[in-house]
């Protein structure tokens, strides 16, 4: 059966025939978005939901859309979807955050024009039949210093743009590096330094906790008196109420706003103020951003529900297309040794450790992780996935370490997971052939090389005669036919290791007896979701 998207916002048509060229089962509701009850009722038919920002993924949609397995934003704020809630119910939510950056970063630079000649004003000015020529006196651009807080896509776009125009171009952004700053023709400096320099500045950086309110009422008053200030990227970023007083003041002459700590934003302490240019978030409101971002998230979603592949994910690592393929046999390994150890492992666990050895460290681990914790908690949370599961094992306090190392044994590539309790540690290897099926090849740190079958019996013990006819009697006694076993020990009389393959699982009662003799350490019935 094909994929169901539903597009509850207004994507473009050429966005809707992407999904249909490409087998999907698309449902085109454009006006949706907006009627909250209807959205809850009919949102558990969907594989996949397409939206721009009239949608609201709010907790209560998430937690009624039993079938949905990707949320796709045409554009790059995700503000109107409820992340955390997406993530625990293992919902991928794609945003296209490269869609809108040259719309995005030519706005803020049509902002700063504005303010530097007072545009708007003087428009209404001369259409309202005056003339006030002297009124509106402007500033040069060129040869100014433009200070740039953020120089990621968007930032680093305006910076470009900045430079064309002979503007003296500095930077503040904690992940600029010295190399990309000089690439960018930038000066890469500190946050009070672009303050105490800059007489244009524009923000392009995300909404978090450390930039909320990054030009507060403290940081205008280390401004250079005269500054002007564009903010295109998030309401709440600036004080809007101290960025008012500053201009009432004289120290900031003029400012231009697309966004708003409230939006709609019907009023604004900013509103009415001399030489304050705003407009209603158009930041990525142009006919060439609107179409790119819609055709970007058709795409994307239409490669995930197809072939698995994650692009532009604010929640799960990101797998191309070309990739998926190849990683598709690793993450099913992955996520066997995951469920092998959940499955075996009966006291709460404190720390998760996962080596990454030879091709397998070239991969994309972290995707090959995701599979192997949501492995690993899927025997006591059912519905959990590749999304949710590294947030359920921060959520349990679990510690998680992963390793890379270059080949270090006959194998070209393995993964190995080792899981400590509160009493032991115990680990589980894998590796993938030629065939792509996943097998095990040590348990315990015991040697083997073992198929993974759909029904299987673990059992530990100790190395002792009669076991193998011990657990064949048991089992037949029973009516459990074993259909095939391997079978490991570290020395004579050690430790010892069965994995028994079978036809159906054995009851407790069965397992009880099993465990009734001295030298049976452990009987773990186990199942697998392979072919």
């Amino acid at each position: 059966m094909a994929p169901r998207v539903l597009v509850s916002d207004a994507l473009s048509e050429a966005a809707v025939q992407i999904f249909k060229d490409r087998g999907i089962d698309v449902d085109f509701q454009p006006k949706l978005g907006k009627d909250k009850e209807k959205l809850l009722e009919i949102i558990g038919q969907y594989d996949g939901l397409a939206i721009r920002s009239a949608t609201k993924a709010t907790e209560k949609l998430i937690e009624a859309a039993t079938n949905l397995k990707v949320i796709g934003r045409a554009g790059i704020g995700v503000d109107n979807v409820d992340i955390p809630a997406a993530s625990r119910r293992g919902i991928i939510v794609m945003n296209t955050p490269f869609g809108n950056s040259i719309t995005t970063a030519e706005h803020a630079v049509s902002l700063m024009l504005a303010v530097a000649r007072q545009i708007p004003a003087a428009d209404t000015s001369t259409q309202a039949g005056k003339w006030e020529k002297s009124k509106f006196m402007g500033v040069e651009i060129t040869g100014k210093t433009l200070g740039v807080i953020g120089a990621g896509n968007i930032g680093s776009i305006v910076c470009d743009r900045a430079i064309g125009l002979k503007m003296n171009v500095i930077a503040y952004d904690p992940f600029l590096s010295q190399e990309r700053a000089e690439k960018i023709g930038v000066t890469k400096v500190e946050l009070d330094e672009l303050l105490a320099k800059a007489d244009f500045i524009t923000l392009h950086v995300p909404m978090t906790d450390k930039t909320r309110g990054i030009l507060n009422a403290e940081a205008l008053a280390k401004t250079k008196k005269g500054v002007r200030i564009i903010n295109c990227a998030r309401g709440g970023l600036v004080d809007e109420a101290a960025l008012a007083e500053a201009i009432k003041s004289g120290q900031v002459a003029g400012a231009g706003f697309d966004v708003f700590e409230t939006e709609p934003a019907t009023e604004s302490p900013l509103f009415g103020l001399p030489n304050v240019v705003c407009t209603p978030h158009l930041g990525a409101s142009t006919t060439e951003a609107q179409e790119n971002v819609a055709l970007q998230v058709a795409d994307q979603m239409s490669d995930y529900l197809l072939k698995g592949a994650v692009t532009n994910a604010i929640n799960m690592p990101s797998i191309s297309a070309d990739e998926a393929p190849r990683l598709k046999p690793v993450i099913k390994l992955a996520e066997v040794l995951g469920e092998f150890a959940g499955q075996v492992t009966e006291n709460a666990i404190k720390e998760v450790e996962v080596l990454y050895d030879g091709n397998f460290a070239q991969m994309n681990t972290t995707a090959l992780t995701s599979a192997l914790l949501a492995g690993l908690l899927r025997p006591l949370v059912a519905d959990v996935n590749m999304v949710s599961a590294p947030i359920m094992l921060k959520d349990k306090g679990i510690i998680l370490q992963e390793t890379k190392r270059d080949k270090s044994g006959v194998y070209d590539g393995y993964i190995k997971l080792t899981i400590t309790t509160e009493k032991q540690t115990r680990s589980v290897a894998g590796t993938v052939f030629s065939d792509g099926k996943p097998r095990f090849i040590q348990i315990k740190g015991i040697n083997m090389d073992a198929d993974v079958g759909r029904h299987m019996v673990y059992i530990s013990n100790t190395d002792v005669p009669g076991m193998i006819g011990f657990m064949g009697t048991t089992l037949g006694q029973a009516g459990v036919n074993i259909a095939n076993f391997q079978l490991g020990r570290d020395n004579e009389g050690g430790d010892a290791i069965a994995l028994l393959y079978v036809d159906e699982q054995p009851s407790d009662a069965v397992l009880d007896k099993l465990l009734a003799n001295e030298a049976i350490k452990q009987a773990k019935p186990l199942e697998f979701s392979v072919e």
